[in-house]
């Protein structure tokens, strides 16, 4: 059984280029890796609803926070095999978000902390009713807000299938998620965290990985 990894943080943040540089030293150290991204757009039902509901659809669905949680965390749930096999086929599986990213924005949207009703919620249906695997890992990518907001709206003019989101375009949001991102990681919330910060080399977390989690 492969060990599940997580690399977690803002929009913008560089979690995919981050995961791209970390699977390539594990592979040239011979490791199998796998990777999956979530929310799982195009893929997923419950993910597109939710995307399109950050832009403006489904009437009132983006303005509960719960229903909104429970969307993304329905997509998890029908990835829950897919997750399985990758797990049982795999060293590692490092997955782009985890059950955290709603941990911390559905927070940020209720101006509760980490230890607050909605992220106990979020844990509680995600890691317990759903039965989806706890991270042997989770790596907070930490960034300065105002560089994450910065990237994705680059990003979002660049691709049109990229264009920000309501989530995306709440400065005070990102922030506060930001703040509710390092206490999950300083709570170690379901399982060990790690900060990787944007000045850090990935070959180096890349190694940490293959020596602290891998077989």
């Amino acid at each position: 059984m492969g060990a599940l990894v997580v690399i977690e943080g803002l929009d913008g943040a560089g979690k995919r280029t981050l995961t791209d540089a970390v699977v390539a030293t594990l592979r040239e150290r011979g490791l199998r890796v796998a990777t999956l991204a979530f929310p799982r757009y195009g893929k997923s039902v419950h993910a597109d609803l939710a995307a399109e509901a950050l832009r403006g659809g489904h009437g009132d669905t983006a303005q509960s926070v719960n229903a909104m949680a429970l969307l993304f965390a329905l997509d998890r749930a029908g990835a829950r095999d897919e997750l399985a096999k990758l797990l049982a086929d795999n060293d590692i599986v490092l997955l782009d978000r985890y059950v955290a990213s709603n941990a911390a924005y559905s927070a940020a949207r209720m101006e509760q902390d980490a230890r607050g009703e909605i992220a106990a919620w979020i844990g509680q249906l995600e890691f317990e009713r759903f039965a989806l695997p706890a991270p042997d890992v989770q790596i907070l990518l930490d960034v300065p807000v105002d560089v994450a907001e910065e990237r994705a709206r680059l990003r979002g003019a660049a691709d049109a299938t990229r264009a920000l989101d309501a989530y995306e375009k709440d400065g005070g949001l990102q922030r506060r998620t930001g703040n509710v991102y390092r206490e999950l990681a300083e709570i170690n919330w379901f399982g060990p965290w790690w900060v990787h910060r944007s000045g850090d080399d990935p070959a180096t977390l890349a190694a940490r990985i293959a020596e602290n989690v891998a077989g």
